[in-house]
């Protein structure tokens, strides 16, 4: 059967509604933010309307080999939802319905194409918020499944695995797969959520996402806190955590990040300009309490503990600076890309190690005449640099370097932003090889024919 043949059979399983080939394709549908995405006509971009789709999609793509890229909101930045030639992305973005809010339970059925915004405003009236916060709300849950995403509330909130009680998963033959639910505690076999969670829809599509939702609380205050060196800052990171203040948000940003990122949004935070001037580096954290007095205590505690470590100022800003800093800091990729960076990465390593390796990387990238400007969510170690340096192969070579040093501390390649295509190579060349050959068994089971968002993670072939 010819590719028109195919494509036609496609269009008459689903209706021509739901599928777009040729001219009718959206271009901003064949890329995501990877500051490195090859330019890839596909076969078709199909539009499930639901479960039921999603295997009439699944089954005639095995029964013609023909390859499979899942897509969120297209926000991801390590190349994961880009097409192969030849192949059909399955855009989720029709699949967006709360299923249902169980406010007594903490609970949200949802699927997978609804956004962090969308979610946001269902959960406006019910006292509960989904407390993962990667930074870009027009992120869908289905995305922010496959590669596991964090952001700035991790510190106290953990990441997008930690909120996750099930999911629905059509896999490769057509199987519809359920598994865990809206339960907190599960002690019944292997865990299938998790194992899927963060896999790069390398083993699945997923079709719903059951979640665990949080008691929003209704007192918060943000500090920005300027120190002189970098030092200070990653020193006085790990007594925060260990004194108990329990932050929502601990992120820091080198001078020059804060500079941008307040510059492109026409920020003034008021900061003293002889602060300013002598000023390295700042944090930003934002403190959540049931109570206003509960808040102006640790707002007290946290101003002395600074005081002590070397901090130059405390400034509590008001709600609206403190809105726009936040929503600022959110920005930083956008900056730092409309600024010229070759790659942005998201190295994480145990937060004790944040210091050393922030040495360590100042030296690589010196030694590579490379420019390197951060920022990060520092109080779960995971560092978020921007690197200026157009040559292809010395920027290789630093990756690889930069990569290496992490991962011998402790940490890994990416925290929340995942693999993808763009870091692949540096994946598989720095990763336990045993581990690797697991995984790879893993994938054959879910994924024999190696379909399902191919040429990227664990699978070598050189792209077509």
């Amino acid at each position: 059967m010819g590719t028109n043949e195919i494509l036609d059979e496609l269009v008459t399983l689903l209706g021509a509604d739901v599928v777009d080939s040729g001219d009718a394709i959206n271009p901003d549908e064949l890329h995501d933010e990877s500051l490195h995405a090859a330019h890839v006509t596909p076969l078709a971009v199909v539009h499930p309307r639901s479960t039921d789709d999603v295997v009439t999609i699944v089954r005639w793509a095995t029964r013609h080999q023909v390859p499979l890229t899942p897509r969120g909101s297209g926000t991801g930045l390590s190349g994961g939802a880009t097409p192969v030639p030849g192949g059909v992305v399955v855009a989720m973005s029709r699949m967006n319905e709360v299923v249902r809010i169980d406010a007594g339970d903490h609970v949200a059925v949802v699927q997978p194409g609804i956004t962090l915004h969308e979610l946001d405003e269902a959960l406006s009236a019910t006292g509960l918020r989904y407390p993962v916060y990667p930074g870009e709300l027009s992120g869908s849950l289905g995305g922010n499944v496959n590669t596991n995403a964090g952001g700035m509330r991790a510190v106290r909130h953990g990441v997008t695995r930690h909120h996750v009680l099930g999911l629905e998963v059509v896999l490769m033959d057509g199987t519809v797969l359920r598994t865990g639910g809206p339960v907190v505690k599960v002690s019944s076999g292997y865990d299938l959520t998790q194992l899927i969670i963060g896999s790069e829809g390398t083993l699945g599509i997923v079709t719903e996402v059951t979640l665990k939702l949080s008691p929003a609380l209704p007192h918060a205050a943000t500090m920005l806190i300027p120190f002189a060196s970098l030092d200070d800052v990653t020193r006085v990171v790990p007594s925060i955590i260990s004194e108990g203040l329990a932050p929502s948000i601990l992120e820091y940003l080198d001078v020059l990040t804060m500079a941008s990122v307040t510059a492109a949004a026409s920020l003034e935070l008021g900061v003293d300009p002889e602060v300013a001037e002598r000023t390295v580096a700042y944090l930003v954290i934002v403190l959540e309490t049931r109570t206003a007095e509960a808040l102006d205590a640790d707002l007290a505690a946290l101003a002395s503990h600074v005081d002590d470590f070397g901090a130059l100022d405390v400034y509590v800003l008001p709600p609206h600076a403190a809105t726009q800093l936040i929503e600022a800091r959110e920005r930083a990729f956008w900056v730092a890309k409309a600024a010229g960076a070759h790659d942005i990465i998201d190295i994480v390593v145990p937060r004790s190690a944040v210091p050393a390796f922030l040495e360590r990387a100042n030296e690589i990238a010196a030694r590579h005449q490379t420019f390197l400007v951060g920022c990060g969510h520092v109080g779960d170690g995971n560092i978020h640099l921007s690197i200026y340096q157009p040559d292809d192969v010395t920027r290789a070579a630093l990756l690889r370097e930069l990569f290496a040093t992490g991962v011998a501390m402790g940490g890994a390649i990416s925290g929340e932003h995942g693999i993808g295509r763009d870091k692949q190579s540096d994946f598989l060349a720095l990763s336990d090889p045993a581990s690797l050959e697991l995984q790879r068994a893993i994938k054959r089971v879910f994924d024999p024919h190696f379909l399902l968002n191919p040429y990227r993670l664990l699978d070598e072939r050189p792209l077509p």
